[in-house]
């Protein structure tokens, strides 16, 4: 009895690895992480194919929900080429976490990633899956400043941007690559698979942070390019990216103690403080008694912090609709819980014989790690 069952143990298995019939995994994949790229889809689709042409690729979309129906483009697409995938995520924000939900479910021995915006230059894809012929390279880079690189088609403050990002990045975090700001890049996906527990999620400048994740240890290859000027649709980088790209420095600098969330959230409540000083000037002029204007500003704070943090720090899960009314009602709470937790912890440190500052700045961290700890969980269910 039990050398039958062995018998068809064995059968069973010896079916599902016959790989005589089955095609193999791809040896390139493209993520391409896009949000309202609806126009760019066809025009990048077909130039991948003229330059991969003789190459086993395959590119997948990363959707972040594009209310102009980019996702259903891409699949009506692939319906007609199978080398064309999507993934649409839902409640989901972020180039980072684009590019990890991409890179973790290919198959591919190799993972590039390319904006949807027709400004890297898929061409030299090719030239990079080339520089992995060198056994120890596990990373090219596409850069704008090695020789016959160039950022022309920057704006004036995003030039600068880039200019000092790149400065910071080598002083602080002791990265050597001539543009560790990159959004253009091919790996080796066996490194993904194994760092990616520790990378982001959240944020623009991936490159960035799986160099500084690898510590490095990675054998890294460059190729120059010249950035383009957008065809068609809008830029999605603002202000926002200087805060992100700020948070992630921090981030590093402490080892991951301090998150890059958590430094978000604590600046839109420096945001919030100073506001929340001129709605009181302003209460008081408009003759409301102390306690009313207090308490008026207070709320209004509160709301705009939320709103702020909807934005900024959960910019990848943003709260809408519905959800962003029973967020806002459960955020003021919590804030109201945290203002109490404030007052008494600082109260507390002063009546026992410390100074007033260090009994005020006491009482404000704990406001804001309460805040903070408590909104992550109830709020933006994290």
């Amino acid at each position: 009895m039990m050398d039958t069952t062995k018998e068809k143990i064995q059968s069973t298995t010896d079916l599902a690895y016959d790989f005589s019939n089955i095609l193999p995994a791809p040896e390139l994949t493209i993520i391409v992480p896009t949000f309202n790229e609806k126009d760019n889809v066809p025009i990048l689709i077909d130039r991948l194919r003229k330059t991969l042409e003789g190459y086993d690729w395959e590119v997948i979309f990363v959707d972040d929900d594009s209310p102009d129906k980019t996702a259903d483009l891409v699949r009506t697409i692939g319906k007609q080429d199978r080398r064309v995938r999507c993934i649409r995520r839902v409640n989901r924000r972020g180039l980072s976490g684009a590019f990890i939900e991409g890179a973790l479910a290919s198959q591919a021995s190799y993972v590039a990633v390319i904006d949807g915006d027709l400004q890297h230059d898929e061409s030299l894809l090719t030239t990079m899956l080339d520089k992995f012929n060198q056994k120890e390279i596990e990373l090219v880079v596409a850069t704008r400043y090695a020789d016959g690189g160039s950022l022309s088609s920057f704006s004036a403050w995003r030039a600068r941007f880039s200019n000092w990002a790149t400065a910071l990045a080598r002083r602080f975090l002791g990265v050597t690559i001539s543009d560790p700001m990159s959004g253009f890049f091919m790996i080796r996906r066996t490194v993904i698979e194994r760092i990616a527990p520790q990378l982001r999620t959240q944020g623009f400048k991936i490159l960035l942070d799986i160099i500084t994740t690898a510590s490095g240890k990675l054998h890294i290859a460059e190729v120059p390019y010249s950035f383009r000027k957008r065809e068609h649709g809008k830029s999605k980088l603002d202000a926002r990216i200087v805060l992100d790209f700020a948070s992630l420095i921090i981030g590093k600098l402490t080892a991951g103690i301090v998150s890059a969330r958590f430094i978000l959230f604590s600046f839109v409540g420096l945001i919030g403080l100073v506001l929340h000083i001129v709605l009181l000037n302003i209460g008081l002029h408009s003759g409301f008694k102390f306690g009313m204007a207090q308490m008026l500003s207070t709320v209004l704070i509160i709301a705009c912090n939320f709103i702020l943090n909807n934005i900024l720090t959960y910019g990848d899960q943003r709260l809408s609709g519905i959800h962003f009314l029973s967020g806002l009602f459960r955020f003021e709470i919590i804030c109201s819980v945290g203002l109490i937790s404030n007052v008494g912890v600082a109260t507390w440190i002063y009546n026992d014989g410390n100074t007033w500052w260090l009994a005020g700045l006491s009482g404000a961290v704990m406001g804001v790690i309460w805040n903070y700890m408590v909104s992550a969980a109830l709020v933006w269910k994290r």
